[in-house]
């Protein structure tokens, strides 16, 4: 039934197409056929991947099969030596990928857990309570305060009824509901005074609602469905590697078959080719960077939980170091999610709140009538303060705490006695409370409203009759309030010396004394501030999408430093009338979106993402959901998020803070740093392997090292300083540098051309090592080139750390890390050396004081020319 606008309807119409009585409500037959008919009111998640099913996700990597292949391939050579290794790095990869996920998953369920499990529903003429899955459209709810919401509806009775819909709008201020038919096209759920919505919770008041949709076809529904419609897009990284993976493939295809053209023309053995051939791909393949490019992202993922973010998945830390738009909720993530007066104004006299001054007659009466014309309440339990009721009754009553006016020290001495409830009609409440001289009247409500009520001013702590040319400049300043986005109340008393007999509007709230406005605003959060700063230095764009006014969010985003002009705000209306090429044509030029819909929002991401912008959303309510997870990466809140954020986002601040954001994008890009230093490592040694074994071919020479030598070069040796590149100290200059295009190469910014250079270098001087050794017997030689090449690795490990900065500027020992990860692999290395039955099975040999002399130089011949190279550079 979702194609009906319901909204726009009269109850009287909604009854009749729902065929209903609202006095008996459904019958028990009728039930029946609406569950046949509907189904239950559920929502309904996708099939969630089993754990095998993860496991098995972690090989559908380029790499990874290219690495299982040349497993096959050795194992049935009979070489089970270098499938056993390449198996335990592949096989630890997939463990670590997988505990991870599962890691983040098990604290983070879905959609079915929104709802309260009861509701109170008219059915048989009689009111009963039923499970929410058992509410079918035509359904008659009975809501009072505390109730949540069970399903969409449309109002039939309302008795001073708010309800709180933030996990739909977004805003937290309840609103008020009636039964007015909203007008105009495409009014936003927010504006639907006539609709109560499913996950809702009622703050106050009582009323009684026809359901009109239920399960999917709620707007809790639709929300559910554009998650599941949402693709899982890849991250900047994993697309990277997944290209460095199908060229290192090729690269090592096409390295086997001109060893068979060679070896062919040479006249060389077949076997012999294939067993080269074989050595050559997994030269060529490094096959510890999958789980060094894990256990990297892992250690970030550490370092983020202690700046209080959770990452659900391993890639996302390193997507927001990409990030170019950051997408930010308003409510709860840029502001403070709290209402809290800002300004007080008594008659001429306009001050900050926390400069109000309660010596002052004026100012402690407009404290005092906010304090007591208030349903809300403050409790202090084991040393904590809790409130309770409506987020701006609760601002009031703040306020007057702050300033040592308490409510139950003033009610000891005026008791309320009597009251009248605030009603949408005529935007005002009052209570009455007695005294030792009589009874005072405490009313608050809209100005407009109060000033027509008053028939006197307080000035200076005395009372005037108040003039029209004083109302006029009343208004004006609740004029310029409003312009900044303060929600006024209007504030005034009457003495009078009995009860009437009849308390309502018309005896009570007539002929009052105006004492002064108050001013509030959920406020911004004073570190965000800083963060936008950083974040535009950066060269992010950061972004407001929100559910609130358009007045409201300018604002806040002009305080914040989001936005600087009025016309850079856009209204969801005015997307609806967008199509997606328009919106996409002009979306650099909007930094505010207001009034939106959980549809603008994905709108406005994929807008961004067509620009091969790399986005990334903040939101804690489930209107934020499909936007989180449409965005390259999703960031929902800890604290204030609902469950469904939670799981549609790739990362979850458990701070609710937005400069938590900021953290991770420094973390992200540190992090894609380290793992190009890692690659660069390791491609570097790799060609090294590939030129040596190459030219010794080319040039008639024995094979300078075996399979198994190359495989413990690339698993062991290589891994250690590859994993200690990993966790480089980020560069100072980090947040300074614009983010990198999405597109752009893992090897841009000469790193690629870096990668040969080193790797012919590394590869020549392994070469002549090989030679030197050669003349005493293969295996001398063999145990030199092994020695010469691992060494020169170490050597270039510590001059990667920056493609234009010395290692000695940079300091040789800030990162202690490297320094034990080379004395660990070095041990490794010479334990195959020194060792007899490992230096058995790897057939080699020990070395005399000469040849490790010559070693040794060799050796350092890559550092030295990569160091010249800077200084001449430089």
């Amino acid at each position: 039934m979702s194609e009906e606008l319901w909204y726009k309807k009269s109850s009287d119409e909604v009854m009749d197409i729902l065929k209903v009585d609202p006095q008996k409500g459904l019958s028990t037959e009728e039930v029946k056929n609406r569950k046949e008919k509907y189904g239950l009111n559920e929502l309904e998640g996708k099939k969630r991947t089993t754990l095998l099913q993860r496991f098995i996700n972690q090989f559908k990597n380029f790499m990874v099969i290219i690495l299982l292949i040349a497993a096959i391939v050795s194992a049935s050579l009979g070489e089970f030596k270098d499938t056993i290794i390449i198996a335990a790095i592949v096989l630890l990869n997939a463990i670590l990928g997988v505990v991870q996920e599962n890691k983040a998953e098990e604290s983070l369920k879905a959609l079915k857990n929104m709802s309260k499990p009861t509701a109170k529903v008219i059915r048989n003429g009689s009111i009963m309570e039923v499970k929410s899955s058992d509410i079918f459209p035509g359904d008659i709810l009975i809501l009072e305060a505390g109730d949540y919401i069970a399903a969409d509806g449309i109002l039939l009775e309302s008795a001073s009824l708010k309800v709180e819909e933030s996990s739909l709008t977004g805003e937290s201020v309840p609103v008020n509901k009636d039964l007015s038919i909203s007008e105009g096209e495409d009014v936003p759920i927010g504006d639907r005074k006539n609709m109560v919505y499913s996950t809702s919770l009622v703050t106050n008041g009582r009323g009684k609602v026809v359901v009109t949709e239920t399960g999917m076809s709620t707007e809790i529904g639709k929300i559910a469905k554009m998650i599941e419609s949402q693709e899982d897009l890849e991250t900047p990284l994993q697309q990277k590697l997944g290209e460095l993976g199908k060229w290192l493939g090729i690269i090592a295809l096409g390295v086997c078959g001109v060893i068979f053209l060679i070896g062919y023309f040479q006249g060389r053995g077949l076997l012999d080719m294939f067993m080269l051939a074989v050595s050559l791909a997994v030269a060529a393949i490094p096959e510890g960077l999958p789980a060094i490019v894990t256990i990297v992202l892992s250690l970030g993922v550490q370092r983020m939980i202690k700046k209080n973010a959770i990452i659900r998945k391993l890639p996302a830390v390193e997507t927001l170091g990409t990030a170019s738009v950051i997408c930010s909720d308003k409510t709860g993530t840029l502001t403070q999610n709290k209402m809290t007066v800002t300004k007080l104004y008594t008659y001429d006299n306009l001050i900050e709140a926390e400069d109000v001054n309660i010596d002052d007659k004026d100012e402690k009466m407009a404290v005092i009538t906010g304090l007591m014309c208030n349903d809300a309440s403050i409790e202090e339990t084991e040393g904590e303060k809790k409130t309770i009721g409506d987020p701006t009754e609760i601002a009031l009553i703040v306020l007057g705490y702050e300033k040592g006016i308490y409510r139950k020290e003033l009610e000891s001495e005026m008791k309320r006695v009597e009251e009248v409830p605030f009603d949408s009609d005529r935007k005002m409440m009052s209570t009455i409370h007695q005294d030792k001289d009589g009874y005072r009247i405490y009313t608050k409500g809209a100005i407009d409203v109060i000033l027509e009520r008053c028939k006197g001013i307080m000035i200076d702590g005395k009372v005037e009759e108040i003039t029209e040319e004083q109302k006029k400049k009343i208004i004006d300043v609740n004029k310029s309030m409003a312009a900044k986005a303060l929600r006024v109340l209007g504030l005034a008393y009457r003495e009078i010396s009995e009860i009437p007999g009849e308390v309502s509007s018309e005896t009570v709230e007539n002929d009052l004394i105006f004492v002064g406005m108050s001013g509030m605003i959920d406020p911004p959060r004073e570190e965000v501030k800083v963060s936008v700063a950083e974040c535009k230095k950066a060269g992010i764009k950061p972004v407001m999408i929100t559910g609130d006014y358009k007045i409201t969010a300018i604002a806040i985003a002009k305080e914040l430093g989001i936005l600087e002009k009025e016309d850079e705000a856009l209204e969801g209306k005015e997307i609806e009338k967008m199509t997606d090429e328009e919106l996409a044509s002009n979306v650099d030029k909007y930094s505010v979106y207001a009034r939106v819909s959980p549809e603008h929002k994905v709108k406005i991401v994929k807008a961004w993402q067509s620009h091969d912008k790399v986005v990334a959303m903040t939101g804690d309510g489930v209107n934020d959901a499909p936007a989180l997870k449409r965005a390259n990466i999703g960031c929902a809140m800890g604290i204030t998020g609902t469950d469904v954020s939670k799981e549609a986002a790739d990362m979850i601040l458990t701070d609710d803070n937005f400069s938590t954001i900021v953290a991770a994008v420094e973390e992200g890009r540190s992090i894609f740093d380290n793992i190009k230093k890692s690659i660069h490592y390791l491609l570097s040694c790799n060609v090294g392997e590939v030129v040596a074994l190459f030219v010794a071919l080319v040039i008639g020479l024995p094979t300078p090292l075996l399979p198994i030598h190359i495989l413990w070069i690339n698993l062991v040796t290589d891994s250690f300083p590859a994993l200690a590149l990993g966790v480089d100290p980020a560069e100072q200059d980090i947040m300074e540098r614009k983010p990198r295009a999405s597109g752009e190469s893992i090897f841009a910014h000469g790193l690629g051309i870096s990668i040969v250079i080193k790797g012919l270098i590394i590869g020549i001087v392994t070469i002549f090592a090989f030679n030197i050794g050669r003349g005493v017997n293969i295996e001398t030689g063999r145990t030199m080139a092994l020695i010469t090449l691992a060494v020169s690795q170490f050597a270039n490990s510590l001059t990667i750390r920056s493609l234009d900065k010395s290692i000695f500027k940079i300091g040789l020992f800030s990162n202690k890390y490297l320094l034990g990860a080379i004395a660990l692999s070095a041990t490794l290395l010479l334990s195959v050396v020194l060792i007899p039955p490992l230096r058995e099975i790897f057939e080699l040999t020990t070395l005399d004081g000469t040849h490790w002399i010559y070693v040794v130089l060799l050796s350092l011949v890559p550092m030295t020319i990569a160091e010249i190279t800077k200084k001449i550079r430089n």
